[in-house]
Order: C-alpha cells, then sequence, then structure tokens
C-alpha cells in the first residue's frame, strides 16, 4: 500500500464549499502514479515504449465530505493483476481526524498506444507489480 497527501484547493471545491465528487478520481490517478512511482514503474518509460494503461472501469463511495484546506491522505493498492491489467483500489481519509471519506477502484488495461489495442503487461512491469 501506497499512500500520499494532497492539500484541498479551492478549485477541488464545487459551489457548496466541499470537494466536488470527480476530482476523487484525480486523487486516485495520483494515488497510482506515486504507487507506480515506489515500484520503480515509469509513466513516461511506458509511454516512450509506446504503452498506455487507461482506466476502463472506475467507481467511488463518498461517506463524508472533504472541504477547502484539508488534508486528504489518497491509500492505494493493487488487489488483482491479470495477464493485460491492474485493479488498484482506494481509500481516502481526512488527515485531521483519520475519518475515512471516500472509497474506490479502478481497473487499467496496458495498451498499445499505436494499435489501441489491449497488450499483455510487459515482463519487466510485471515483475515488479505486488498484490497488497
Amino acid at each position: 500500500m501506497h499512500k500520499v497527501e494532497h492539500r484541498v484547493i479551492y478549485g477541488d471545491t464545487d459551489a457548496g464549499g466541499v470537494v466536488y465528487y470527480a476530482n476523487y478520481f484525480r486523487w486516485f490517478e495520483s494515488g497510482r502514479r506515486e504507487l507506480f512511482r515506489n515500484l520503480e514503474i515509469d509513466y513516461v518509460d511506458l509511454t516512450n515504449r509506446g504503452i498506455l494503461t487507461p482506466v476502463v472501469e472506475s467507481h467511488c463511495n463518498y461517506f463524508r465530505p472533504a472541504k477547502y484546506d484539508d488534508i486528504v491522505v489518497i491509500e492505494t493498492k493493487i488487489t488483482e493483476i491479470k495477464e493485460k491489467s491492474v485493479k488498484f483500489e482506494y481509500n481516502v481519509f481526512r488527515k485531521s481526524d483519520n475519518e475515512l471519506l471516500a472509497t474506490g477502484h479502478t481497473i487499467n488495461v496496458f495498451v498499445d498506444m499505436k494499435k489501441m489495442k489491449s497488450i499483455q503487461i510487459a515482463d519487466d512491469v510485471k515483475n515488479k507489480l505486488k498484490i497488497d
């Protein structure tokens, strides 16, 4: 599992003063990026190799609101590795009181950029992936 912190900025919030629901998916992306970085998997390198990892499924359950200036902690873990895809699960907490704000998951598929078709996860990448 990997953790990353984010301070809620004004642009994250909606007219009601709480974090706009879609921003949780941006935070999930940040969690994936940092988890991959921690596993020494470089998205830039993958792109240079002609590989994309688009989200093909996403889900989020919201329990409590985050508000402007809150610091949230995004916990990210890999829960499933298949031939061509990886499932990530997320927990979002408010740091000040450890309140669970949201949970969710995404499934990312490895894709050949030129052909826009799914491909097997490269061995060097698969060897670095770990289920938490």
